[in-house]
This record gives C-alpha cells, structure tokens and sequence, in this order.
C-alpha cells in the first residue's frame, strides 16, 4: 500500500457477499451501491471476505464499487490486494492431506471440485464426471469464465497449489460427507444452504490455518484498522464474529450466526446493509 494511502483508519467494514452484500441473484442493489458509494467518497475503508474465488466474475463486480483494499478469497485461503494485482497470503492444501476427503466425498456420489492457483493468477478446477444437475450448472457457470479452465480430476497435477475442495449436492447427503471427514486433520469443512435452493447444500473444505478471521486480522494489522465491524450470514462467517468489535446478521442468516452476532439488521433482499449504513454513517439515499 502507498504512504499516500495509509490514513488512519479507525475502522474497517467487511462484508461477506452471498445472502449478506449480495441479493439473491447475486447482485449488488442500486441503494446498497450508492451507500457504497458514499463510503468510498468520505474514506471508510471497507473490504470484503467471501467463500468465492477471485475469477468467479468477482473482481469485476466489486471494482465497480471501489473495493480497492486488500481482499479475502475462499474463506480467508488466499488475500488478494487490488493495487499490486498479486494474492499476498496463501494457506494450500497438499495432495497428501485431500486423499481421505476426496475418497469420502466420491464415495457418497458426490463430485469433489478440486481449485487450484496456477503461475499468472489463473484457476485451475478438476473434478469427475458430474452426478447431478446442480454439479452440471457449475461446470456450465465456469465453462463460461475466460480464466478459469476446468479438467478431468485424473489430470491433477501431483505437486498442484490447492486451494480448497468444493461440493454441492442434496443437502443431506452433503451433512453425513461432512460427519465423515469432520475429524480430518489439518483441514476446516464448512457447509451450508446452497443458493440454487434448499433443497441442496454447499460443502468447502480448506486447510485449517485459514479463516475468514484470521485474513481479515491479518489485513487489519496491514492496513492500521483499528476496530472492525463485520457482516455475514453462514457459519464460515463465525471466525469473524469473533474478532470483530461488532457483527451483524442480516434477517436470513442462520440461526448460529444470529446468536453471535451484536444485533440482526434486515434481509439482503431488502437492502437490510444499505438501510443499515445509512443510519450508521448517516449516509444520504
């Protein structure tokens, strides 16, 4: 970061993205933007920390909102910093510490959607052939991003920068994969309500020494923050909570994520954040 750009700044906002800053369909809303907007213009530093990965048509949608700071990627894996166009913080995975979680997720029908980093920022996905519909649709979603390349889970490369192991099926067959490699060493599963309906459930694991918590003490202690107030919806939001001065719930969080939070705000379809930023900061709609 530039001397020019380091004032002091007394708190950071950080927002989990889906069914927190984004709607349903996956969007950031004309009120929240604006809000966004006026963040920017009067110097509170805001950020994000979210369970995508950086190439997943993010980084577009969040340079339209000047979210110039540095980044957390795939649950606090991987810190991206805008300004120097490089990740400054990674926590992968070995092929060695996958080997059980790939075997119990197969075993369950399920196709385990292994991401790797490769030189140039470029994401690398293998995975096996899909079982369900909602597997199909994210192969077709990635088919369609110009740096991300999908392959055959038999063509992962043995010495390949792992970031993190992805699933998505019927949610109860993703809570017993995850009773089944709950107790694996060196590695964090979290899982939840898939946005493609309730019905179907979300499952990504990573290597334990990473949390959305941690990446964002981590970009705290970079940046000078000294409070930090956070927004988040699901369980990889806990880590979080925990270090943050004060944490919010949007109305559709989960029931875990409410408890821990300092007070619940509205649901992120019905700009819950904006109305929220506005009688914080006093911000104008």
């Amino acid at each position: 970061m530039h001397a020019q750009d380091i004032v002091t700044l007394m708190e950071l906002i950080v927002f989990d993205l889906d069914g927190t800053l984004l709607d349903s369909n996956s969007s950031i809303s004309v009120r929240t933007g604006k809000m966004l907007q006026q963040l920017s213009k009067r110097g509170i530093a805001y950020t994000v920390a979210t369970g995508r990965i950086r190439q997943d048509t993010t980084h577009t949608l969040l340079s339209a909102h000047n979210f110039n700071l540095p980044l957390a990627f795939k649950n606090g894996v991987l810190i991206w910093h805008p300004r120097l166009e490089k990740y400054t913080h990674r926590n992968l995975l070995t092929q060695d510490e996958i080997r059980h979680v790939m075997e119990a997720v197969i075993k369950q029908n399920i196709s385990p959607f292994v991401y790797t980093l490769n030189p140039g920022n470029h994401y690398a996905i293998f995975h096996p052939a899909p079982h369900h519909q909602s597997e199909k649709r994210l192969i077709d979603h990635y088919n369609g991003q110009s740096n991300v390349s999908l392959h055959g889970l038999e063509e992962l490369p043995q010495h390949a920068a792992i970031t993190n192991i992805s699933a998505i099926g019927p949610r109860k067959t993703i809570e017993q994969t995850e009773r089944l490699i709950a107790d694996e060493q060196h590695l964090v599963i979290y899982t939840g309500e898939a946005i493609e309906g309730k019905h179907l459930g979300w499952m990504d694991i990573h290597h334990s020494d990473a949390s959305k918590g941690a990446a964002i003490t981590r970009i705290k202690r970079e940046i000078g923050a000294t409070r930090i107030i956070c927004f988040g919806d699901s369980n990889n939001d806990l880590s979080m909570f925990k270090i943050a001065d004060e944490s919010y719930a949007p109305d559709n969080a989960n029931a875990a994520i409410k408890a821990a939070a300092t007070e619940v705000i509205g649901h992120h379809n019905e700009d819950g954040i904006a109305e929220f930023l506005k009688r914080r900061f006093n911000l104008n709609d």
